[in-house]
Protein backbone atom coordinates (compact mmCIF):
# COMPACT_ATOMS: atom_id res chain seq x y z
CA UNK A 1 0.00 0.00 0.00
CA UNK A 2 1.43 3.22 -0.96
CA UNK A 3 -1.22 5.85 0.37
CA UNK A 4 -2.86 6.18 3.68
CA UNK A 5 -6.05 8.17 3.68
CA UNK A 6 -7.51 9.30 6.58
CA UNK A 7 -11.37 9.53 7.46
CA UNK A 8 -14.14 7.60 5.45
CA UNK A 9 -17.04 10.50 5.33
CA UNK A 10 -18.56 11.63 1.99
CA UNK A 11 -14.53 13.20 1.46
CA UNK A 12 -12.69 10.13 2.13
CA UNK A 13 -14.89 7.67 0.86
CA UNK A 14 -14.28 9.48 -2.66
CA UNK A 15 -10.36 9.47 -2.30
CA UNK A 16 -10.88 5.69 -1.93
CA UNK A 17 -12.94 5.07 -4.78
CA UNK A 18 -10.89 7.66 -7.06
CA UNK A 19 -7.45 5.33 -6.09
CA UNK A 20 -9.25 2.41 -6.49
CA UNK A 21 -10.56 3.03 -10.01
CA UNK A 22 -7.01 4.25 -10.55
CA UNK A 23 -5.43 0.85 -8.98
CA UNK A 24 -3.52 2.48 -6.46
CA UNK A 25 -2.82 0.25 -3.20
CA UNK A 26 -4.47 1.96 0.02
CA UNK A 27 -5.99 1.99 3.21
CA UNK A 28 -8.51 4.06 4.83
CA UNK A 29 -7.82 4.90 8.40
CA UNK A 30 -11.60 5.93 10.26
CA UNK A 31 -11.97 6.17 13.96
CA UNK A 32 -15.71 5.58 13.86
CA UNK A 33 -17.77 2.20 14.16
CA UNK A 34 -18.86 2.73 10.42
CA UNK A 35 -18.07 4.92 7.49
CA UNK A 36 -20.30 8.41 6.58
CA UNK A 37 -18.51 11.20 8.69
CA UNK A 38 -20.79 13.53 10.40
CA UNK A 39 -23.51 12.23 8.49
CA UNK A 40 -23.91 8.88 10.67
CA UNK A 41 -23.13 10.83 14.16
CA UNK A 42 -27.00 12.15 14.89
CA UNK A 43 -28.47 8.76 14.70
CA UNK A 44 -25.74 6.81 16.76
CA UNK A 45 -25.73 9.34 19.34
CA UNK A 46 -22.01 10.50 18.54
CA UNK A 47 -20.85 13.94 19.78
CA UNK A 48 -19.86 16.01 16.73
CA UNK A 49 -21.26 18.68 14.47
CA UNK A 50 -24.29 16.43 13.37
CA UNK A 51 -27.94 16.46 15.38
CA UNK A 52 -31.12 15.28 14.79
CA UNK A 53 -32.29 17.69 12.72
CA UNK A 54 -29.33 17.85 10.00
CA UNK A 55 -30.36 17.89 6.52
CA UNK A 56 -28.20 18.80 3.26
CA UNK A 57 -29.33 22.42 2.12
CA UNK A 58 -27.48 21.16 -1.11
CA UNK A 59 -29.92 19.66 -3.49
CA UNK A 60 -29.78 15.51 -4.22
CA UNK A 61 -28.78 16.05 -7.73
CA UNK A 62 -25.64 18.64 -6.98
CA UNK A 63 -24.46 16.60 -3.53
CA UNK A 64 -24.94 12.68 -4.95
CA UNK A 65 -21.63 11.14 -6.50
CA UNK A 66 -21.45 11.76 -10.55
CA UNK A 67 -21.46 7.91 -11.20
CA UNK A 68 -23.85 6.59 -8.20
CA UNK A 69 -26.96 8.55 -8.75
CA UNK A 70 -28.98 8.76 -4.73
CA UNK A 71 -32.14 7.21 -4.81
CA UNK A 72 -34.96 8.25 -6.61
CA UNK A 73 -37.03 7.78 -3.43
CA UNK A 74 -35.34 10.65 -1.36
CA UNK A 75 -36.29 14.26 -0.95
CA UNK A 76 -35.00 16.69 -2.81
CA UNK A 77 -32.84 18.04 0.72
CA UNK A 78 -32.07 14.65 2.21
CA UNK A 79 -32.13 14.11 5.76
CA UNK A 80 -28.43 12.81 7.53
CA UNK A 81 -29.69 9.61 7.78
CA UNK A 82 -30.70 9.04 4.33
CA UNK A 83 -26.91 10.48 3.28
CA UNK A 84 -25.92 8.15 5.76
CA UNK A 85 -27.49 5.04 4.11
CA UNK A 86 -25.86 6.59 0.86
CA UNK A 87 -22.41 6.71 1.62
CA UNK A 88 -22.37 3.56 3.20
CA UNK A 89 -23.99 2.30 0.01
CA UNK A 90 -21.94 3.96 -2.19
CA UNK A 91 -18.80 2.40 -0.28
CA UNK A 92 -20.49 -0.85 -0.77
CA UNK A 93 -20.94 -0.32 -4.73
CA UNK A 94 -17.36 1.47 -5.11
CA UNK A 95 -16.04 -2.25 -3.57
CA UNK A 96 -13.87 -0.12 -0.32
CA UNK A 97 -15.40 -1.06 2.71
CA UNK A 98 -12.68 -4.10 2.80
CA UNK A 99 -9.96 -1.17 2.50
CA UNK A 100 -11.71 0.72 4.99
CA UNK A 101 -10.08 0.21 9.16
CA UNK A 102 -13.00 1.03 11.20
CA UNK A 103 -12.15 2.38 14.93
CA UNK A 104 -8.79 2.94 14.28
CA UNK A 105 -7.20 6.37 15.11
CA UNK A 106 -4.35 7.94 13.97
CA UNK A 107 -2.06 8.61 16.44
CA UNK A 108 0.64 10.68 14.53
CA UNK A 109 1.81 11.62 11.15
CA UNK A 110 5.55 12.31 10.56
CA UNK A 111 7.93 12.48 7.33
CA UNK A 112 11.10 10.63 6.95
CA UNK A 113 14.44 11.83 5.60
CA UNK A 114 13.88 9.62 2.96
CA UNK A 115 10.56 11.83 2.31
CA UNK A 116 8.46 8.89 2.59
CA UNK A 117 5.47 9.15 5.66
CA UNK A 118 5.38 6.99 8.65
CA UNK A 119 2.08 6.66 10.63
CA UNK A 120 1.07 5.72 13.92
CA UNK A 121 -2.60 4.17 14.36
CA UNK A 122 -4.36 2.56 17.34
CA UNK A 123 -7.07 -0.01 16.49
CA UNK A 124 -10.04 -0.85 18.22
CA UNK A 125 -7.76 -2.77 21.12
CA UNK A 126 -5.83 0.18 21.65
CA UNK A 127 -2.87 -0.90 20.00
CA UNK A 128 -0.81 0.99 18.29
CA UNK A 129 0.62 0.16 14.22
CA UNK A 130 3.38 1.75 12.76
CA UNK A 131 3.30 1.91 9.11
CA UNK A 132 5.37 3.73 6.15
CA UNK A 133 3.61 5.30 3.05
CA UNK A 134 4.62 7.11 -0.26
CA UNK A 135 1.49 9.46 0.82
CA UNK A 136 -0.79 10.93 2.98
CA UNK A 137 -3.98 12.02 2.43
CA UNK A 138 -5.94 13.85 5.00
CA UNK A 139 -10.13 13.77 4.21
CA UNK A 140 -11.00 14.16 8.04
CA UNK A 141 -12.92 17.46 7.84
CA UNK A 142 -12.43 20.56 9.38
CA UNK A 143 -15.52 20.57 11.99
CA UNK A 144 -13.22 18.81 15.05
CA UNK A 145 -12.49 21.32 17.53
CA UNK A 146 -15.82 24.07 18.71
CA UNK A 147 -15.10 27.14 18.87
CA UNK A 148 -16.18 29.57 22.35
CA UNK A 149 -15.80 33.05 22.74
CA UNK A 150 -12.68 33.47 24.88
CA UNK A 151 -13.22 34.54 27.16
CA UNK A 152 -16.90 33.90 27.77
CA UNK A 153 -18.92 36.79 28.92
CA UNK A 154 -18.74 38.37 32.56
CA UNK A 155 -20.81 36.01 34.44
CA UNK A 156 -20.26 32.63 32.78
CA UNK A 157 -18.88 31.07 35.43
CA UNK A 158 -22.25 31.45 37.73
CA UNK A 159 -24.43 31.08 35.17
CA UNK A 160 -27.56 29.49 36.62
CA UNK A 161 -27.80 27.90 33.11
CA UNK A 162 -26.20 25.54 30.84
CA UNK A 163 -23.79 26.79 28.39
CA UNK A 164 -22.96 24.51 25.48
CA UNK A 165 -21.54 24.68 21.98
CA UNK A 166 -23.19 23.35 19.12
CA UNK A 167 -20.92 20.30 19.25
CA UNK A 168 -22.76 18.83 22.12
CA UNK A 169 -26.39 19.39 21.00
CA UNK A 170 -28.76 16.90 20.03
CA UNK A 171 -32.21 18.10 19.66
CA UNK A 172 -35.22 20.23 21.12
CA UNK A 173 -36.79 17.30 22.65
CA UNK A 174 -34.07 17.91 25.42
CA UNK A 175 -35.19 21.62 26.12
CA UNK A 176 -39.04 20.70 26.24
CA UNK A 177 -40.50 23.88 28.29
CA UNK A 178 -37.02 25.51 28.46
CA UNK A 179 -36.05 29.19 27.71
CA UNK A 180 -32.96 28.57 25.27
CA UNK A 181 -30.91 31.22 23.53
CA UNK A 182 -28.67 30.78 20.65
CA UNK A 183 -25.71 32.56 19.64
CA UNK A 184 -24.77 33.11 16.06
CA UNK A 185 -26.41 33.19 12.58
CA UNK A 186 -24.57 30.70 10.63
CA UNK A 187 -25.70 27.37 9.20
CA UNK A 188 -26.08 25.22 12.70
CA UNK A 189 -27.76 28.57 14.59
CA UNK A 190 -30.22 28.44 12.39
CA UNK A 191 -30.80 24.87 12.39
CA UNK A 192 -31.02 24.47 16.01
CA UNK A 193 -32.99 27.72 16.32
CA UNK A 194 -35.88 26.31 14.79
CA UNK A 195 -35.65 22.69 15.90
CA UNK A 196 -35.75 24.36 19.68
CA UNK A 197 -38.52 27.02 18.62
CA UNK A 198 -40.79 23.69 18.44
CA UNK A 199 -39.76 22.54 22.09
CA UNK A 200 -38.18 24.91 23.79
CA UNK A 201 -40.72 27.56 26.34
CA UNK A 202 -39.17 30.44 24.27
CA UNK A 203 -35.74 30.59 21.90
CA UNK A 204 -33.77 33.91 21.45
CA UNK A 205 -31.45 34.39 18.64
CA UNK A 206 -28.56 36.24 20.19
CA UNK A 207 -26.68 37.98 16.87
CA UNK A 208 -23.61 40.09 16.72
CA UNK A 209 -22.93 40.36 13.03
CA UNK A 210 -25.21 40.20 10.31
CA UNK A 211 -25.31 37.79 7.21
CA UNK A 212 -27.17 37.47 4.38
CA UNK A 213 -29.75 34.69 5.24
CA UNK A 214 -30.79 32.94 1.53
CA UNK A 215 -33.75 30.86 0.97
CA UNK A 216 -33.17 27.22 -0.34
CA UNK A 217 -35.18 28.35 -3.40
CA UNK A 218 -35.24 31.72 -5.72
CA UNK A 219 -37.98 32.25 -8.24
CA UNK A 220 -39.41 28.50 -7.80
CA UNK A 221 -35.94 26.81 -8.22
CA UNK A 222 -33.06 25.47 -5.76
CA UNK A 223 -30.69 28.00 -4.93
CA UNK A 224 -27.59 25.79 -6.08
CA UNK A 225 -29.19 24.84 -9.59
CA UNK A 226 -29.93 28.21 -10.25
CA UNK A 227 -25.79 28.56 -9.27
CA UNK A 228 -25.18 25.81 -11.66
CA UNK A 229 -26.87 26.61 -14.37
CA UNK A 230 -25.07 27.97 -17.38
CA UNK A 231 -26.79 30.88 -18.07
CA UNK A 232 -25.92 32.13 -14.64
CA UNK A 233 -22.14 31.09 -14.75
CA UNK A 234 -21.66 32.97 -17.83
CA UNK A 235 -22.25 36.38 -15.93
CA UNK A 236 -19.41 38.07 -14.62
CA UNK A 237 -19.39 38.34 -10.79
CA UNK A 238 -20.27 41.38 -10.52
CA UNK A 239 -23.60 40.66 -12.68
CA UNK A 240 -23.80 37.17 -10.77
CA UNK A 241 -23.78 39.81 -7.46
CA UNK A 242 -26.68 42.35 -8.15
CA UNK A 243 -28.85 39.43 -9.36
CA UNK A 244 -29.07 37.31 -6.20
CA UNK A 245 -28.65 40.89 -4.11
CA UNK A 246 -31.83 41.93 -6.18
CA UNK A 247 -33.51 38.00 -6.05
CA UNK A 248 -32.76 38.78 -2.01
CA UNK A 249 -34.59 41.90 -1.91
CA UNK A 250 -37.75 40.76 -3.82
CA UNK A 251 -38.19 37.58 -1.78
CA UNK A 252 -36.97 38.01 1.47
CA UNK A 253 -36.96 42.16 1.80
CA UNK A 254 -34.29 43.82 4.53
CA UNK A 255 -32.92 41.57 7.54
CA UNK A 256 -33.81 44.31 9.56
CA UNK A 257 -37.36 43.69 9.29
CA UNK A 258 -37.05 40.61 10.77
CA UNK A 259 -35.33 41.96 13.45
CA UNK A 260 -31.53 41.05 12.56
CA UNK A 261 -28.50 43.25 12.14
CA UNK A 262 -27.83 44.69 8.44
CA UNK A 263 -24.92 42.44 7.20
CA UNK A 264 -22.11 44.95 6.68
CA UNK A 265 -20.89 43.71 3.56
CA UNK A 266 -22.01 42.49 -0.04
CA UNK A 267 -23.71 39.22 -0.87
CA UNK A 268 -20.53 37.01 -1.46
CA UNK A 269 -18.17 39.11 0.43
CA UNK A 270 -18.74 36.38 3.57
CA UNK A 271 -20.32 33.59 4.10
CA UNK A 272 -23.95 33.20 3.59
CA UNK A 273 -26.47 31.38 5.63
CA UNK A 274 -29.09 28.90 3.83
CA UNK A 275 -32.20 28.46 5.18
CA UNK A 276 -36.20 27.99 4.29
CA UNK A 277 -36.85 28.40 8.18
CA UNK A 278 -35.09 30.85 10.17
CA UNK A 279 -36.99 33.83 8.74
CA UNK A 280 -40.16 32.11 8.64
CA UNK A 281 -40.15 31.08 12.35
CA UNK A 282 -38.61 34.66 13.45
CA UNK A 283 -42.08 36.05 11.68
CA UNK A 284 -44.12 34.02 13.44
CA UNK A 285 -43.09 34.52 16.68
CA UNK A 286 -41.02 31.00 17.46
CA UNK A 287 -37.99 32.90 17.55
CA UNK A 288 -36.85 36.05 18.71
CA UNK A 289 -34.15 38.22 17.63
CA UNK A 290 -31.84 39.28 20.39
CA UNK A 291 -28.43 41.05 19.67
CA UNK A 292 -24.70 39.98 21.58
CA UNK A 293 -24.75 38.73 24.84
CA UNK A 294 -22.71 41.24 26.92
CA UNK A 295 -23.19 39.29 30.88
CA UNK A 296 -24.73 36.96 32.53
CA UNK A 297 -26.25 37.44 35.34
CA UNK A 298 -27.37 34.53 37.49
CA UNK A 299 -30.24 32.55 35.48
CA UNK A 300 -30.42 35.80 33.08
CA UNK A 301 -28.63 36.69 29.85
CA UNK A 302 -28.35 40.44 29.52
CA UNK A 303 -27.42 41.68 26.20
CA UNK A 304 -26.05 44.65 24.42
CA UNK A 305 -29.29 46.44 24.34
CA UNK A 306 -29.74 46.22 27.95
CA UNK A 307 -32.54 43.97 27.72
CA UNK A 308 -32.12 40.71 29.99
CA UNK A 309 -34.12 37.22 29.68
CA UNK A 310 -34.32 34.30 32.16
CA UNK A 311 -32.29 31.38 30.61
CA UNK A 312 -32.14 27.87 31.40
CA UNK A 313 -29.40 27.05 28.21
CA UNK A 314 -27.22 29.20 26.10
CA UNK A 315 -26.47 27.22 22.85
CA UNK A 316 -22.93 28.31 21.01
CA UNK A 317 -23.07 28.24 17.55
CA UNK A 318 -19.54 29.30 17.06
CA UNK A 319 -18.07 27.29 14.41
CA UNK A 320 -15.25 25.12 14.93
CA UNK A 321 -11.03 25.83 14.63
CA UNK A 322 -9.09 23.51 12.46
CA UNK A 323 -7.51 20.82 14.65
CA UNK A 324 -5.00 17.86 12.91
CA UNK A 325 -3.28 16.82 16.30
CA UNK A 326 -1.61 13.98 14.12
CA UNK A 327 0.25 16.09 11.87
CA UNK A 328 3.07 18.72 12.19
CA UNK A 329 2.46 21.84 14.42
CA UNK A 330 0.70 24.24 12.55
CA UNK A 331 0.04 22.09 9.44
CA UNK A 332 -1.46 23.01 6.79
CA UNK A 333 -1.19 26.91 8.28
CA UNK A 334 1.30 29.45 7.43
CA UNK A 335 2.90 31.90 9.50
CA UNK A 336 -0.66 34.31 8.83
CA UNK A 337 -3.00 31.23 9.63
CA UNK A 338 -4.00 31.18 6.61
CA UNK A 339 -4.56 27.56 5.31
CA UNK A 340 -1.33 27.35 2.34
CA UNK A 341 -2.04 24.10 0.36
CA UNK A 342 -1.35 24.16 -4.20
CA UNK A 343 -5.07 24.24 -5.50
CA UNK A 344 -6.34 23.54 -2.21
CA UNK A 345 -5.07 20.35 -2.08
CA UNK A 346 -1.20 19.65 -1.98
CA UNK A 347 1.55 20.77 0.64
CA UNK A 348 4.02 22.37 -0.74
CA UNK A 349 6.67 21.89 1.94
CA UNK A 350 5.61 18.29 2.76
CA UNK A 351 6.24 16.21 -0.28
CA UNK A 352 3.48 13.55 -0.04
CA UNK A 353 1.23 15.19 2.15
CA UNK A 354 -2.48 15.79 0.81
CA UNK A 355 -6.08 17.27 1.65
CA UNK A 356 -9.23 16.67 0.20
CA UNK A 357 -12.34 18.56 1.54
CA UNK A 358 -10.29 20.99 3.06
CA UNK A 359 -12.27 23.84 1.32
CA UNK A 360 -15.50 26.00 1.39
CA UNK A 361 -17.36 26.57 -1.21
CA UNK A 362 -21.03 27.74 -1.51
CA UNK A 363 -23.15 24.86 -2.26
CA UNK A 364 -22.03 21.09 -2.55
CA UNK A 365 -18.45 20.01 -2.16
CA UNK A 366 -19.32 16.66 -3.85
CA UNK A 367 -18.09 17.58 -7.07
CA UNK A 368 -15.36 19.38 -5.94
CA UNK A 369 -13.88 16.73 -3.60
CA UNK A 370 -14.82 14.35 -6.30
CA UNK A 371 -12.41 16.50 -8.73
CA UNK A 372 -9.81 16.74 -6.21
CA UNK A 373 -9.59 12.96 -5.47
CA UNK A 374 -9.62 12.35 -9.39
CA UNK A 375 -6.49 14.50 -9.79
CA UNK A 376 -4.85 13.31 -6.73
CA UNK A 377 -5.17 9.72 -7.71
CA UNK A 378 -3.27 11.01 -10.80
CA UNK A 379 -0.09 12.59 -9.01
CA UNK A 380 0.05 9.56 -6.82
CA UNK A 381 -0.07 7.29 -9.72
CA UNK A 382 3.12 9.42 -10.75
CA UNK A 383 1.09 9.97 -14.12
CA UNK A 384 0.79 13.76 -12.92
CA UNK A 385 3.22 16.45 -12.56
CA UNK A 386 3.10 19.01 -10.15
CA UNK A 387 4.98 22.15 -10.40
CA UNK A 388 7.96 22.98 -8.18
CA UNK A 389 7.93 24.17 -4.73
CA UNK A 390 8.32 27.37 -6.01
CA UNK A 391 5.59 27.35 -8.82
CA UNK A 392 2.85 26.18 -6.29
CA UNK A 393 4.24 28.59 -3.57
CA UNK A 394 3.28 31.23 -6.05
CA UNK A 395 -0.11 29.61 -7.12
CA UNK A 396 -0.70 30.08 -3.21
CA UNK A 397 0.30 33.76 -2.62
CA UNK A 398 -2.03 34.62 -5.68
CA UNK A 399 -4.92 32.82 -4.26
CA UNK A 400 -4.65 33.99 -1.16
CA UNK A 401 -4.31 37.51 -2.23
CA UNK A 402 -7.20 37.15 -3.94
CA UNK A 403 -9.12 36.14 -1.01
CA UNK A 404 -7.82 38.79 1.64
CA UNK A 405 -9.30 41.54 -1.17
CA UNK A 406 -12.54 40.04 -1.05
CA UNK A 407 -13.05 38.41 2.04
CA UNK A 408 -10.29 39.57 4.15
CA UNK A 409 -7.31 36.77 5.18
CA UNK A 410 -8.32 34.62 8.15
CA UNK A 411 -8.14 30.57 8.55
CA UNK A 412 -11.71 30.18 7.36
CA UNK A 413 -11.30 32.30 4.39
CA UNK A 414 -8.74 30.40 3.17
CA UNK A 415 -10.67 27.34 2.03
CA UNK A 416 -13.12 29.36 0.44
CA UNK A 417 -13.44 28.46 -3.14
CA UNK A 418 -15.97 29.25 -6.29
CA UNK A 419 -17.44 26.36 -7.31
CA UNK A 420 -17.47 26.87 -11.17
CA UNK A 421 -14.17 28.31 -11.49
CA UNK A 422 -12.38 25.58 -9.41
CA UNK A 423 -14.12 22.69 -11.46
CA UNK A 424 -12.58 24.24 -14.39
CA UNK A 425 -9.16 24.80 -13.03
CA UNK A 426 -8.88 20.79 -11.59
CA UNK A 427 -10.64 19.36 -14.92
CA UNK A 428 -7.72 21.87 -16.72
CA UNK A 429 -5.44 20.10 -14.42
CA UNK A 430 -6.67 16.56 -15.37
CA UNK A 431 -6.71 17.26 -18.85
CA UNK A 432 -3.31 19.36 -18.88
CA UNK A 433 -1.20 17.70 -15.79
CA UNK A 434 1.89 18.72 -17.21
CA UNK A 435 0.89 22.32 -17.70
CA UNK A 436 -0.53 22.39 -13.78
CA UNK A 437 1.68 25.61 -12.87
CA UNK A 438 0.54 27.52 -15.32
CA UNK A 439 -3.25 27.82 -14.50
CA UNK A 440 -4.26 30.84 -12.63
CA UNK A 441 -5.17 30.87 -9.39
CA UNK A 442 -8.44 30.50 -8.29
Amino acid sequence: MSVCVIGAGLSGLAVAHALKARGVGFVCVEKAPDVGGIWRQPQAGERGPGYLALHLNSTRRLTEFSDFPMPASYPLYPRHSDMAAYLRSFAEWAGVLDDVELRTEVVSVEQDPDLGWTVVSRDADGVLVTRRFGHVIVASGHHSQPVLPDPLPPGAEDFRGRILHSMDYRTGAEFVGRNVVVVGLGASAVDIAADLSRHASRTLLSVRRGLHVIPKQLFGLPVDEIADAPWFSAMPFAEQRQFVETALRVARGRMSDYGLPEPDHRVFSSAVTISDEILSRIRHGMVVPRPAITSFDGDRVVFADGTAEEADAVVYCTGYRMHFPFLPEGCPRGPRGAVELYRRVVSPDRPGLHFVGLIRPVGSITRLVEAQSRWLAEVVSGNAALPSQEGMREEIAAYLTDIDGRYGLSEGSSVQVDVGSYLRDLDGLLRSPEAGEHLPAR
